[in-house]
């Protein structure tokens, strides 16, 4: 067992810009990549000698090309379906205020838990904690006291937050994760005090690239 933690090194994809303010969720839209500046940040952010991870979506895979692009070292990423932002199912390629007026009723009803309620067809936060759980744990035990630099969605890294922090899933809507931010979370293996205590040490929350 290593001594070290395993860390993570969340970030959020680049800004959706072609989508017209309507939801996306896990439709495969396209991210724009032209923030050299941002891209420059991250690049000399990330640890040299990380495993790379991204969801199977083109626009988390498309900013971890973009950060080596700028000058990280390359790695060839492992892609972790586990990882894709939550899924808003019927209600992809609508906005907001189009699905108050489509349907009412179940509108409202979504919101009156919107931590563990589900659009029609989709997943709802509590199922996108679980899901990202999962990739979690299984990378803790492969890549156990190394650099995870893991480029996913807002949703996935409010996920991770919950994991670690043991909240609610409307609690875990408290953050805000912008585009290109870093979120920074330690997981020690049996505990974090010799032993004593939680697993997880959170070092930094939306972090800004420069």
């Amino acid at each position: 067992m290593s001594d070290q933690p395993t860390r993570w090194w969340w970030i959020r994809h680049a800004p959706v810009t072609t989508h017209g303010g309507k939801i996306y969720g896990q439709k495969d839209v396209p991210c724009d990549t032209s923030d050299a500046r941002a891209f420059a940040g991250l690049a000399n952010l990330v640890p040299q000698g990380a495993e790379w991870v991204t969801s199977n979506l083109r626009r988390a895979k498309d900013t971890a090309a973009a950060i080596v692009e700028a000058g990280a070292p390359f790695v060839e990423p492992l892609i972790e379906p586990d990882f894709a932002e939550q899924s808003f199912g019927d209600w992809q390629d609508h906005s907001w205020q189009e699905l108050a007026q489509l349907n009412p009723p179940e509108y409202k009803s979504f919101w009156q838990n919107p931590g563990r309620n589900a659009p029609p067809g989709g997943e709802s936060l509590a199922d996108l904690i679980a899901r990202t759980s999962t990739g979690i744990d299984r990378l803790n035990q492969t890549h156990e006291g190394r650099d995870i630099v893991a480029v996913t969605h807002g949703g996935t890294i409010r996920a991770a937050l919950a994991l670690a922090l043991d909240i609610e899933p409307i609690d875990a809507m408290a953050f805000t994760i912008d585009n290109l931010s870093l979120t920074r979370i330690d997981h020690f293996k049996g505990g974090l005090f010799r032993g004593k205590g939680g697993s997880w040490r959170i070092a930094g929350v939306n972090l800004p690239p420069t």
